[in-house]
């Protein structure tokens, strides 16, 4: 997802004028890591989401960000500074974008409100192991959502409880059944 912030006389507050953007800028990127491993049920909602993070398949392995880097989570992608703009790049496209954006918005919110300093922005491959503070399963981001308290401040505190509940259910479904793989290699093998 893009996100550009205008002011209220349409100018870019990402943008000023140097190769490496505005302090506002990396306020908010440094938001957006600080409440990305808290709404990674958000952006992976479903068992099948997970799948997609590995080391070294460019996609975002923890939250790290960099100019130009497609392998970060946080990205600055390049082109004139008029146009500086921020790609968020954890949420797969099996995510709500309604709730997608809300977290977004509230890591934005989080930055700027805080004014947060990020690390320094990654220049290599960043998808080379899974960061061990992010969690990369279902069940690990479910538990990381409950125990938030920033995003229960923007989302509500109400709401994080029921989507929670719902996913949990979801995820006890889920691992109450048998696949047929299981059933082969467990109780019918060659």
């Amino acid at each position: 997802m893009h996100l550009s912030l205008l002011d209220c006389e349409g100018v870019n507050v990402f943008d000023d004028g140097s190769e490496k953007g505005s302090t506002r800028l990396r306020q908010v990127v440094a938001g957006l890591l600080d409440l990305l491993p808290g709404a990674m049920a958000i952006f992976a909602p479903n068992v099948n989401s997970y799948r997609r993070f590995a080391p070294n398949l460019y996609v975002p392995t923890g939250p790290t960000w960099g100019y130009n880097n497609r392998s970060v989570a946080v990205r600055i992608p390049a082109g004139s500074s008029e146009a500086r703009r921020i790609e968020h790049r954890m949420a797969g496209a099996d995510a709500n974008p309604y709730l997608t954006l809300a977290a977004i918005l509230a890591g934005v919110h989080h930055g700027l409100s805080g004014k947060l300093e990020p690390p320094p922005p990654h220049t290599d491959n960043a998808g080379t192991v899974l960061d061990e503070g992010t969690p990369f399963t279902w069940q690990a981001a479910l538990d990381r959502l409950a125990s938030t308290t920033v995003l229960g401040e923007h989302l509500g505190s109400d709401y994080i409880q029921l989507y929670c509940a719902c996913k949990q259910f979801e995820l006890d479904q889920f691992s109450a059944r048998f696949t047929p793989l299981e059933y082969d290699w467990y109780l019918c093998p060659e």
